[in-house]
């Protein structure tokens, strides 16, 4: 009968460090897809909540509204403005000056605002302030238990906190990008006009020639699922915080990551849907 020798000491040693690898590596793709799973759970039960039984969160849902506007409005028309004038105003308005033509920058900001910038900045500024607020609120109350006190009193958490913040979030998101498309274009009409000496009038016939009602439209409600997905991320970062304070800001800082890749990610799939449903849209006039 023949016998197996045992492993060495050092081969073991190198088998179960492996073996670490292995999990280490299983645990940083496996957790990420599962806190996305759970993010898309609490969005379907948000939903859920807030259309079944629509009365009783209205109140708190004017708070975070007037909140978010209050904290967000300036820096979102000073960042719309500047971004206008710097990177498609004079920019792209350089380039038409090649050819003569720098009235034809209105058209321009068809797709470079209404479209795009305006409501990825409007997005941005909203995470990076509010969004990160309602992280560390609610981040601070679950290290302080009072989440834990709500669910064993019976108090339903996701109805009492969550819903009006992500209701908010996903309506006050969609109203201000009306005011930051206007400001967008105030910042390539400074880049057209006083600055590359276009004709006024021909910068606005060039612009309301190529506007459609589908780009209103589709701006809104693109924005408005932008505020959706900010209020579910950064309400689900800090519901499920831990590590006291430390891990406050640990989450505060994921949200607002996780949050900007969602965003592009979605305008991402959004823009090329929308002008493939509207080929139309992409013939300038």
């Amino acid at each position: 009968m023949t016998t197996h020798a045992a492993a060495p000491p050092k081969a073991k040693g190198r088998q179960r460090r492996k073996a670490s690898r292995r999990s280490g590596l299983g645990s940083a793709v496996a957790r990420p897809l599962e806190q996305a799973g759970e993010m898309v759970w609490l969005m379907g039960d948000v939903l859920y909540s807030a259309l079944r039984h629509p009365v009783g969160y209205w109140g708190e849902v004017r708070e975070q509204m007037f909140q978010t506007l209050k904290l967000c409005w300036i820096p979102m028309i000073i960042s719309t403005t500047a971004f206008g004038l710097g990177a498609p105003g004079l920019q792209g308005g350089n380039i038409f000056s090649l050819f003569g033509i720098p009235e034809r920058l209105g058209s321009f900001f068809i797709m470079a605002s209404v479209r795009e910038f305006a409501p990825w900045i409007n997005a941005m500024v909203v995470a990076g302030v509010m969004g990160t607020a309602i992280t560390a609120d609610l981040g601070a109350r679950r290290i302080r238990e009072e989440i834990d006190a709500m669910e064993v009193l019976g108090v339903d958490p996701i109805r009492t906190l969550i819903v009006p913040r992500v209701v908010a979030m996903t309506l006050i998101t969609g109203l201000m990008d009306l005011v930051a498309l206007a400001f967008g274009v105030v910042g390539g009409y400074i880049a057209a006009v006083p600055i590359l000496k276009a004709n006024s009038s021909a910068f606005f016939g060039s612009f309301f020639d190529n506007a459609t009602t589908t780009d209103l439209w589709a701006s809104v409600v693109k924005t408005s699922i932008f505020g959706l997905i900010i209020g579910v991320v950064c309400c689900y970062k800090g519901l499920h915080t831990g590590g006291g304070p430390i891990g406050v800001g640990r989450a505060v800082n994921q949200a607002v990551v996780i949050a900007f890749a969602a965003i592009w990610i979605f305008n991402a799939v959004f823009t090329a849907i929308m002008l493939g449903l509207n080929p139309e849209m992409q013939i300038y006039k």
